[in-house]
């Protein structure tokens, strides 16, 4: 505690000018205090103006004040000597392995507490006392300890190096000055310092700028952290919210279903259950009938025969119809049908409503997507691989699909697919199940004459064989046209060539928010063919369109 008292005396009392304590204090009539040398030797400098100022407020004199001791700050000076003597302990002071020892010390070397910049000595707190006490000194430069004062004098003349060649961007002495630098730009090195000063200032007025800069972007980067943070977690409680009551909605359809099956299943079991028992109380009777007229037959008296034949009465109408056809049993085979329906349409609405909702989550970026680097080889490419299989809705009835779904080939015979409004009719073309969003790279195996690589929007029209329907031939679909000779890439139905090392692999890179689709031929490297930027307004869909020869065959490679 007392050596902290010490540290603050020290602060209070120093002179803002030599830094250090107050050496024979004056005090100005503005109530500042310094020592009395360096107040002379700052005011000796105005005097041509005849204006004289406090260097810490800026308190203008005329004419120059008388200045005398300040005894009583004097005597207090005395004191916090004392004090900060007593209170820094022996070892304390001692020269350590890192500390700046004192050269004029002898044996055991104290703690040097300032460098003299003209006498190229370190001062110890006893050995410095002449440099406050004595005006011989006043000029001397006083600085921090340091190790590296013999580096501030000529080597060759073993002067003192006070001037600077801007030339050689040197610190030289007098005498280089006028030998082997004679005719260069010299000045003093104070001069050299203060224009570096200037510039040093202005960098760091230049660097304090960019930190307040880039202070002020961390804290909106922060601030839009909390916001995607609070966005995020709204999302995934109103999703949550509304995939349960979804769920509840399906159950309760469920509910319903099951409800009205098994009430028509006990409708249908008590009408049948009805009509059994009339059927078997019917035949009970026809037994009984049959019992008695079998009994009748075999009666020898023929009299008593006739007599007794007329007693039985024709037999009534059935109360049933004469026979009951069975049907192969598809009594709530309808209901699964019906159901299966609902299935698929549901199936169909959320895959393509998906993907909007995929995008929406995929484009919340809070840095341009220009500012992520493209990948360059083609283990960076893999980072985004997907996993792609052709949607048999939208396959060509010429097209056979295999190997799951992630194979066509060219067939001569139609295919029996099923009727759909998403289906092709015109062109050999296929459309992937999966869209995509964000980055995304897939690679395509073919075989055969040819094949367009390709890209798509969903609303893509599909009937029919015009140019709004083809790969590459609108402005909906974008498509790298491969053969065995040659490449071309088609935008719009505008054809451009691109060159090549021809490849029966090719792989396809896509960031769909910066706009980018890149082609690439792939083998023991991947080449660029072709690079084309845009914007695109809705999720992409991959494509195929086969050259009609049968037997031609594309696939979308597994590569994880």
């Amino acid at each position: 505690m007392a050596q902290k008292g010490v540290q603050l005396d020290q602060e209070t009392f120093s002179c803002s000018i030599c830094l250090d304590l107050l050496k024979d204090p004056v005090t100005t009539a503005c109530g500042h205090s310094y020592c009395m040398n360096c107040i002379k030797n700052f005011w000796d400098k105005e005097d041509e103006k005849k204006i004289y100022s406090c260097p810490q407020c800026r308190q203008s004199f005329t004419p120059r004040p008388v200045l005398l001791k300040n005894t009583v700050l004097a005597v207090v000076l005395e004191e916090v000597k004392k004090t900060r003597l007593q209170a820094a302990p022996a070892d304390h002071c001692s020269a350590g392995p890192e500390d700046v020892a004192c050269d004029v010390c002898t044996g055991k070397k104290l703690k040097a507490l300032k460098s003299c910049l003209v006498c190229l000595a370190s001062y110890c707190e006893k050995h410095i006392q002449p440099h406050f006490e004595l005006p011989v000194f006043g000029k001397h430069k006083l600085v921090e300890p340091s190790k590296k004062l013999e580096e501030n004098v000529c080597f060759r003349h073993v002067e003192v190096m006070k001037m600077f060649c801007r030339t050689d961007q040197q610190s030289v002495c007098y005498l280089c000055s006028v030998d082997e630098h004679e005719g260069h730009d010299t000045v003093s090195a104070a001069a050299e310092r203060a224009e570096r000063q200037r510039e040093l200032e202005g960098s760091r007025l230049h660097i304090q700028q960019r930190i307040q800069d880039r202070e002020k972007d961390v804290k909106l980067l922060q601030q839009e952290v909390e916001a995607i943070n609070g966005s995020a977690d709204k999302a995934v409680q109103d999703s949550e919210k509304i995939f349960t009551e979804l769920i509840r909605l399906m159950e309760k359809r469920s509910f319903d279903v099951k409800q009205h099956v098994r009430s028509q299943q006990k409708s249908e079991e008590s009408r049948v259950k009805e009509l059994q028992d009339k059927l078997e109380k019917e035949i009970t009777q026809l037994k009984r009938k049959d019992a008695e007229l079998k009994k009748l037959s075999h009666t020898e008296d023929h009299n008593q025969f006739l007599h007794n034949y007329p007693s039985f009465s024709a037999l009534s109408q059935s109360i049933v119809s004469s026979s009951i056809n069975i049907h192969p049993l598809r009594y709530f085979e309808d209901v699964t049908a019906a159901v299966s329906e609902v299935r698929d349409k549901l199936q169909d609405v959320l895959r393509e409503r998906w993907t909007n909702v995929s995008l929406t989550v995929t484009e919340v970026d809070v840095l341009p997507p220009n500012s992520q680097p493209e990948p360059t080889t083609r283990a960076e490419f893999l980072k985004y691989s997907c996993e792609l299989t052709l949607d048999p809705n939208t396959a060509y009835t010429g097209l056979l699909l295999s190997e799951g779904n992630r194979k066509a080939t060219v067939m001569t015979k139609q295919q029996s697919h099923s009727s759909h409004p998403e289906r092709f009719t015109g062109w050999w073309q296929v459309l992937s199940r999966e869209s995509m969003c964000g980055r995304c790279y897939w690679e395509v195996e073919w075989s055969g004459t040819g094949v367009y690589v390709a890209v798509a929007y969903k609303n893509i029209s599909r009937a029919g064989g015009s140019n709004k329907c083809g790969f590459g031939l609108n402005e909906k679909s974008w498509a790298l046209n491969c053969d065995k000779n040659s490449y071309n890439f088609s935008d719009n139905n505008i054809n451009t060539p691109v060159s090549g090392p021809q490849s029966s692999r090719v792989g396809v890179y896509l960031d769909h928010s910066a706009g980018i689709l890149s082609f690439y031929s792939v083998s023991e490297t991947m080449t660029l063919l072709h690079r084309f930027q845009t914007t695109f307004t809705q999720p992409l869909y991959a494509g195929l369109l086969l050259y009609y020869s049968s037997g031609n065959t594309a696939e979308f490679c597994k590569l994880k």
